[in-house]
């Protein structure tokens, strides 16, 4: 059978344009490690300097010459060579007292170019490292810059290949660039120049990622008595959760396991651990009798809503079990979309599970999308891009999640986002990783993420017009039934952005109405309430029968704003002129009093 060779796709074409072009351009992934086959069968991970020297010496090259800034010139040795030759090299080409540190740069390498690129005999390459930081600003060169790049686009039209060995194949006296980005250098140097071939250097995919994979789990705890079952399943788990990662973070996170003596079933653990810098997972120490006993205490606080309830305790049970979940690549624990009408308990129970989970309702992390409805918007949560204002100071999202990254976050009124802001969310679904303005790497994969909408309670007409799309007088089946028409009328076709609503799933949870019987328990939980704060101020105040009726039928006359409206109707009828009568009869701590009567606005106390 023909051996395929699992080197990285870039570096295979780059030696098949060896005996093509006489320089190259390296952009992108290179910082990162590298996979290289070594012998057949053999996989390692190399930086890429050593990948190319190694590809270099293989095609039949005999010296590789490296140039950096600062360092200046040394020579690139492969395994099994001394450094003896190298040196000898370097004289030659009198390079080796070039470059005292610190003050190799442009014009050092304009000086040596020449001489490298015209030598004569066996064939030798340079490679020149960090090359944009040769240049100030690759569109405003100084003089010594521009003539490097004359100097260099110049020779590239002149050389000429010339056969070397007993099978004599065409070789260069090749040059390498090696940049971040392709704009690095400019533009009058690469583009349209034939001579010169540009290669990308890709971020490792799931291929390269299962090619290494083997070797770096192997050294681990408990790999050597796996059976292949056990390892191929530890393989696929490794795979999948270092989805987007480098090399280098994944040969980090194999380093950290041995080190913390993760086992080799336990590999996602050791993901986890780089990714978020958490020892133990938090979801494990939630205790499983607070959430089995969660739904009386959530009813408590969130009434009337029994199916919204019983769904969103569902998607906790499946973030703390991780059964089912399905997080490929480290999506968030879970996902819930809230959908209904105002004041219904939608966000109310967003605070409710954040208690549920850490005691403290206020330690969800909270955007109100009506602030980012701008066109730019996403710069707030990202934060600016280099060289924009704000760039030092990061986004208000990633830097939320990088503090916290074990929490609740919670997008108020999403449908209030501008688009873009909205496609931000498909990476943090899809993948569970935003890059912030500054290139970090945020990770969502221990966050619960509550979207929620008023979407679905009016539509549009055909004349452009909002009418009432539900009522309290329909079903509870009638209104789910129509918010989710509507919800999947908006992302599909006022939006444009049905994927998202895709990778909702079937976690969309629509509230019903606040109905009668329903309103006249959050109506007397409120009184008892805004009586017992009363009561921890020494102040004793009841409400005549009377006046309890009375104030009843003023608070529940309209509940199309649900519970936010009936909190509203409280404080108009009782709270502001309960305040206003005390102040006025000089009421101190001690004091006992009846409010007799009661109207819209207006109330009467006499003392009890």
């Amino acid at each position: 059978m023909e051996h395929v060779n699992k080197s990285a796709r870039w570096l295979r074409d780059f030696e098949r344009f060896l005996p093509l072009k006489s320089q190259f351009v390296l952009s992108g992934n290179v910082r990162d490690l590298q996979v290289v086959e070594v012998q057949p069968g053999v996989v390692t991970a190399q930086p890429l300097n050593q990948c190319v020297a190694t590809a270099l010496k293989r095609a039949g090259y005999a010296h590789t010459v490296l140039f950096q800034p600062l360092a200046g010139f040394s020579v690139l040795t492969v395994p099994g060579e001394t450094s003896g030759a190298g040196v000898s090299l370097l004289q030659e080409l009198g390079l080796a007292a070039e470059g005292a540190q610190g003050r190799a740069g442009a014009e050092l390498l304009a000086g040596a170019l020449e001489r490298i690129v015209r030598r004569q005999g066996e064939p030798i390459a340079l490679v020149v490292d960090f090359a944009a930081r040769l240049l100030t600003r690759p569109n405003d060169l100084s003089a010594a810059e521009h003539h490097l790049f004359t100097q260099a686009l110049v020779l590239s039209q002149q050389a000429a290949p010339r056969p070397v060995g007993a099978d004599r194949r065409p070789f260069f006296s090749t040059l390498l660039w090696i940049v971040e980005k392709e704009g690095d250098l400019p533009d009058w140097f690469i583009v349209g120049n034939p001579r010169l071939r540009h290669i990308p250097v890709p971020r490792p995919d799931n291929r390269a990622r299962r090619a290494l994979a083997p070797a770096l789990l192997k050294p681990l705890a408990g790999a050597a008595q796996a059976t292949p079952e056990s390892m191929k399943k530890a393989l696929d788990k490794f795979v999948d959760d270092t989805e987007g990662m480098l090399l280098l973070d994944v040969n980090s996170i194999s380093v950290l396991a041995r080190v913390e003596g993760v086992p080799l079933d336990k590999i996602a653990d050791a993901v986890r651990r780089y990714k978020v810098g958490v020892t133990e997972d938090p979801w494990l120490q939630i205790g499983r009798e607070k959430i089995r006993n969660a739904e009386s205490f959530i009813r408590q606080r969130v009434k009337g809503q029994p199916d919204a309830v019983v769904h969103m305790l569902d998607i906790v049970k499946r973030a703390v079990t991780g059964v089912g979940g399905g997080r490929r690549g480290g999506r968030p624990r879970g996902v819930a979309f809230l959908a209904g009408p105002t004041g219904v308990g939608k966000t109310e129970l967003a605070k409710t599970i954040t208690s549920l989970l850490f005691g403290d309702e206020s330690a969800y992390i909270r955007f109100d999308m009506s602030e980012f409805s701008a066109e730019h918007a996403d710069q707030r949560l990202l934060g600016a891009p280099p060289g924009y204002i704000g760039y030092d100071a990061g986004g208000e999202l990633t830097n939320a999640i990088r503090e916290k990254p074990f929490s609740v976050v919670l997008f108020d009124e999403i449908e209030k986002a501008h688009p873009r802001v909205l496609d931000k969310f498909l990476q943090i679904l899809d993948d569970g990783v935003l890059t912030s303005g500054r290139g970090d790497r945020v990770y969502f994969s221990e966050a619960l993420i509550v979207f929620t909408s008023n979407l679905g309670i009016y539509k549009m007409t055909e004349s452009g017009e909002r009418e009432l799309n539900v009522s309290p007088q329909e079903s509870y089946e009638v209104v789910k039934q129509k918010v989710e028409s509507e919800v999947e009328r908006h992302f599909k076709f006022v939006l444009n952005r049905p994927e998202i609503l895709n990778r909702m799933g079937e976690n969309i949870i629509v509230f019903d109405f606040i109905r009668e019987d329903i309103a006249g328990q959050i109506f007397e939980q409120m009184v008892a309430s805004t009586l017992a704060d009363m009561k921890e101020q020494e102040l004793d105040v009841a409400l005549a029968p009377d006046a309890m009726n009375s104030l009843r039928a003023l608070c529940l006359e309209d509940l199309s704003n649900g519970g936010r409206g009936i909190r509203n109707k409280v404080e108009a009828h009782l709270i502001n002129p309960l305040a206003r009568a005390l102040f006025d009869a000089d009421a101190t701590a001690g004091s006992s009093v009846l409010v007799s009567s009661l109207q819209a606005d207006k109330l009467s106390l006499t003392s009890a």
